[in-house]
């Protein structure tokens, strides 16, 4: 059965999935809707196009370099550890709209910490922020079994203004790997500036 987690709640997978070996990692939203029908549809302004990515950070939690940084531009880290399935450009369409397989087995012994983001491509040029995006989500799956071990779905909170989204944390605790929801609004211009915070 799934855990529904709630922000800042940590999970073992060792745990709770005993044996855990292929995850993947599904991420989802919604955009609102305006008075005139879907945003982007009838009021004059562009789709949403928000983009999932990871950070595959080291002991001291940074990012040594940009082939650690898996994208819509760089789909598949070269251990081939981390395979982002590819970019949804509307965020249209029932489920999850950007998923990303982790091979824990596969990871680099010097991968201690993978973070998990959502950015609004294009943010500033197009005036968009989180105030417009709904029911945002990140599951996990076990890809073995085709089960969902944990969900997390944030809701309430302000995010206006926010461009981009920490939505969780896979990080190692001994042998064991630690799932955590974060859900934290950061204010960015593009994905270049998430790898700064973590270079």
């Amino acid at each position: 059965m799934s855990i529904n987690l709630k922000k800042g709640q940590r999970i073992s997978l060792v745990k709770e999935a005993p044996g855990l070996k292929r995850v993947l990692l599904g991420l989802g939203w919604d955009v609102a809707e305006s008075k005139g029908g879907i945003l982007g549809l009838f009021s004059g302004q562009q789709d949403y196009d928000l983009d999932s990515s990871v950070l595959c950070l080291d002991a001291q939690g940074k990012l040594k370099n940009r082939s650690n940084l898996i994208y819509f531009g760089n789909l598949r880290h070269s251990s081939g550890a981390i395979t982002h399935l590819g970019d949804n450009l509307t965020g249209a369409g029932e489920g999850d709209d950007e998923q990303i397989v982790v091979d824990l087995p596969q990871m680099p012994a010097d991968f201690h910490k993978l973070i998990f983001v959502v950015n609004i491509y294009k943010s500033q040029q197009r005036n968009q922020d989180f105030s417009h995006v709904n029911n945002a989500f990140v599951r996990l799956v076990n890809l073995e079994t085709n089960q969902e071990i944990a969900q997390y779905n944030l809701s309430g909170g302000s995010y206006d203004g926010m461009t981009g989204m920490i939505m969780a944390e896979l990080y190692r605790e001994g042998d064991d790997w630690q799932m955590q929801a974060v859900g934290e609004g950061i204010q960015v211009q593009g994905l270049q500036e998430i790898e700064r915070m973590y270079s």
